[in-house]
């Protein structure tokens, strides 16, 4: 496990690893949810040989700071997005996202262009929403959790049984990635980011495709439970300098379930022209 660092950001911990060269320029990694920064760790040492690599726990996950008396609305996570920079130095950035973490990069990327100088995104709702399935199971936790019986939500335990059945993820991983979910602050943080979170599909972020103009790597793994690969291929056509990588068997959990795949095209992402 590499050593943590901390930032304050909007006057909460936010905890974060590095790696490479601080000189170097800088590659920020976001990960999904459940998870925290250690699902890069397949790709961390392969990245920090040509830059300077953050992994964060964006806050509220894994070693940040839980806090409920912040917002986690989807604008106030994005505009966070550019103060944890802040904090961390960086004036502008190589921005790789997954899953949650795809989500907020893609909304930065869009209202921060000067601030992204290439992006990734991977297995990510990005502009549209889950399968039906878990629409309707995350639309009834979102809802649940700004009412009196969100504390009944077995969340941490439907999360692992999900993660486990991928066949990805050990237990030791599964266990720093939703431990605290089951402490009483940690379920009660949980809630509360639920009840700022929407799933609808983002029509802002749709019609803003196109003005994404930095290289971007759309890496997909393929099948995924959660979300259609049409996002993949919508994010690929819509985005000027997208190229799109399908990872055949990588399912949601990509980094984790095709490393080698997803270290490659990021590599080549960082080789590509601005």
């Amino acid at each position: 496990m590499n050593e943590m660092r901390s930032v304050r950001v909007d006057g909460a911990r936010l905890a974060y690893t590095e790696l490479g060269a601080p000189a170097a320029e800088p590659v920020v990694l976001l990960h999904g949810y459940p998870a925290n920064h250690r699902c890069w760790r397949h790709q961390l040492p392969a990245l920090a040989e040509s830059r300077r690599v953050l992994a964060l726990d964006w806050l509220g996950w894994g070693r940040s700071e839980r806090r409920t008396d912040l917002r986690f609305d989807y604008d106030t996570e994005v505009a966070r997005l550019g103060r944890a920079l802040d904090a961390l130095g960086v004036e502008a950035c190589d921005l790789v996202g997954h899953d949650y973490g795809g989500f907020l990069a893609l909304g930065f990327a869009q209202r921060n262009p000067a601030r992204v100088r290439r992006l990734a995104i991977l297995n990510s709702r990005a502009h549209r929403t889950f399968t039906p399935t878990w629409y309707a199971i995350f639309s009834a936790v979102s809802l649940l959790g700004r009412g009196p019986l969100g504390p009944l939500l077995p969340v941490a335990k439907l999360n692992r049984l999900g993660m486990a059945r991928t066949g990805a993820i050990d237990r030791e991983t599964l266990d720093d990635y939703l431990g605290w979910m089951s402490t009483k602050d940690g379920a009660r943080w949980l809630l509360h980011f639920f009840s700022h979170y929407r799933v609808s599909a983002r029509k802002d972020l749709a019609d803003a495709l196109g003005e994404i103009r930095c290289p971007t790597a759309i890496v997909w793994g393929t099948p995924d439970t959660y979300l259609s690969t049409t996002i993949a291929t919508e994010l690929a056509a819509g985005i000027p300098r997208a190229e799109l990588t399908l990872v055949e068997g990588g399912g949601h959990f990509v980094m984790e379930k095709a490393p080698e795949a997803v270290s490659r095209a990021l590599e080549h992402l960082l080789t590509r022209e601005l």
